[in-house]
């Protein structure tokens, strides 16, 4: 009877070496993921949370991190993504292509927020997670897995702005819909044109400023050596940019991988929440690139006083716009309600 226990010991061992073995033997799954990001850039906005992804999946999965355009064209990003020739994407729904409903409320749609954390809880507390869910679920191919925020924006010029008025004929790099707003309603004109070429258009007077990004990314893409001033009344406070995946991609690892992955995206979310806050703080104070300029408060109470009627616009092209319209609108009074540190007109 020994001898029988200790034969099926012995095999109940064997078959567990063979077992770790297959598993070492197996390849990692791996992926590709491309951001909207520059090398430098990428290693803040995405890269440092998927290097440590890659270090607690423990060999089961790797994910190769690339910047922007280094695969594909960042316009063509989310039929590469449906297609399957990169498996992951970071950036704003718009610039990739998205053909969702909701993908024109994402980047810099003109003041849906003040800080970067306004982002985070219209998503996970105003009901835009499910509305975005939603939209995906119709769209065959990808799968969005959440969303966050990035830096805020502001206008960097070559020309100081102290005054609503003086926003009136720039011409000013801007993000689409940004863009549209600052036109429609103070007569800045948006020019489009290629983003390496910026730099060299604002040195040559064609362009007046930028209305891109925030200060942190205005230092680290060179763009304050050629601006010399920056108007402190934030276009938005905050970009918006989401997380996606390849369906078949996502459905074909396993859940605890799926979590893992979803951890990451969380830890990589709140990370920018507090290293864009810092950098923003600390460019403003010992930066020493630009001339501050601010428009008075009650000049820019009437811009933001504008961004209802234009999200009104927005609410008309669909009942599920209308219910992304509401949720700005809701969280807008709420803050408001708060009073300081959630508002303040100051």
């Amino acid at each position: 009877m020994k001898k029988v226990i200790f034969i099926l010991l012995i095999v109940i061992f064997l078959t567990s070496l063979l077992a770790v073995s297959s598993i070492a033997a197996t390849d990692p799954i791996r992926w590709r993921l491309q951001s909207y990001a520059g090398p430098a850039l990428n290693a803040q906005v995405c890269k440092n949370a998927i290097d440590e992804f890659n270090i607690a999946a423990n060999g089961e999965m790797v994910i190769d991190v690339y910047s922007a355009d280094q695969l594909v064209p960042h316009g063509e990003l989310f039929h590469a993504l449906q297609s399957g020739t990169v498996d992951m994407a970071v950036s704003d729904d718009y610039s990739i292509g998205s053909p969702a409903d909701v993908a024109m409320f994402t980047a810099y749609f003109p003041i849906p927020s003040r800080i970067g954390l306004d982002v985070d809880v219209l998503w996970n507390h105003y009901g835009l997670n499910e509305i975005w869910e939603e939209s995906y679920g119709e769209i065959e191919g990808v799968t969005w897995l959440a969303q966050g925020s990035w830096d805020p924006c502001y206008i960097a010029s070559t020309k100081p702005i102290e005054h609503v008025e003086d926003l009136k004929g720039l011409r000013i790099f801007a993000s689409l819909f940004s863009g549209k707003f600052l036109k429609e309603q103070f007569g800045v004109v948006p020019t489009v044109m290629p983003v390496e070429d910026v730099e060299m258009a604002l040195q040559t007077g064609m362009l007046d400023g930028v209305s891109w990004s925030g200060i942190t990314e205005l230092y680290e893409i060179g763009w304050a050596d050629s601006c010399d001033y920056l108007l402190t009344n934030p276009i938005s406070g905050a970009w918006s940019g989401g997380w996606f995946v390849n369906t078949k991609s996502w459905e074909a690892i396993p859940p605890h991988l799926q979590t893992l992955l979803r951890l990451a995206i969380a830890k990589s979310n709140y990370y920018r929440l507090h290293w864009y806050w810092d950098g923003e703080a600390r460019q403003k104070a010992h930066g020493g690139k630009f001339k501050f300029t601010t428009i008075p408060v009650d000049e820019w109470t009437t811009v933001e006083d504008q961004r209802e009627k234009y999200w009104d616009e927005y609410a008309k092209k669909s009942p599920r716009s209308a219910r992304v319209m509401q949720a700005f609108k809701d969280y807008s009074e709420t803050m408001k309600a708060a009073g300081p540190p959630y508002y303040s007109s100051k």
